[in-house]
């Protein structure tokens, strides 16, 4: 049984406490959680890009010059794709980038982020994070505790509390997440996770 140690928001250590082995100490797979980082980063892409080719760039119409006795290059169009001003060839158009990946690949890649971040030692068990005020030099002193101000930090929480979010969101190196939002990317993308002991109770209970 993998054990860590439980900290308060001092950073003062209270005692160990067990973590289930076939959560936080998986041997990651790591085709499976890049395939996930893949999907997950390529759902993000709007896929809204687009350029005109020659039937939808204005202008043309007509022949510019005859085709013989010019002198010149034989022309169809001043909006073919040789053309300032002509069609884009085989331009970028909008698409959907979203690919596909069934439960069992998904619950792995998360297993596998998790296990990285115990193997890590990227992670932290708090035994709360409860706030008294939604002031961010409150939460940045929680961090300076627990020696993180200068890392970026993903927080899980059973319950997100009003102060937390609020103190929290001035931070652009800090993500704040319950329990059921947690996702492969997010892990992966964060120096330290620092998760409260009934969030780990509870991601241990939906993954079992």
């Amino acid at each position: 049984m993998a054990k860590i140690a439980l900290l308060n928001v001092k950073g003062d250590k209270l005692k160990d406490i067990n973590l289930n082995d076939n959560i936080w100490n998986i041997e990651p797979n790591d085709a499976v959680l890049h395939n996930a980082l893949i999907l997950s980063l390529a759902s993000l892409r709007q896929g809204t890009h687009k350029t005109k080719n020659r039937s939808e760039v204005s202008g043309g119409g007509r022949k510019p010059w005859r085709q013989k006795g010019t002198g010149r290059a034989r022309q169809g169009s001043i909006r073919a794709t040789q053309w300032r001003g002509g069609g884009i060839v085989f331009g970028p158009t909008p698409r959907d980038y979203k690919k596909k990946m069934n439960k069992k690949e998904r619950r792995l890649a998360l297993l596998s982020a998790l296990s990285y971040k115990f193997k890590g030692k990227e992670l932290m068990v708090v035994d709360n994070m409860n706030l008294e005020t939604p002031k961010t030099k409150d939460f940045t002193e929680l961090l300076n505790n627990l020696k993180l101000d200068d890392k970026k930090v993903l927080i899980v929480t059973s319950e997100l509390e009003d102060n937390l979010i609020l103190a929290s969101r001035n931070l652009s190196q800090v993500l704040v997440l319950s329990n059921e939002e947690i996702n492969t990317l997010d892990i992966v993308n964060a120096d330290y996770m620092v998760v409260t002991e009934d969030a780990v109770n509870k991601i241990e209970e939906v993954l079992s």
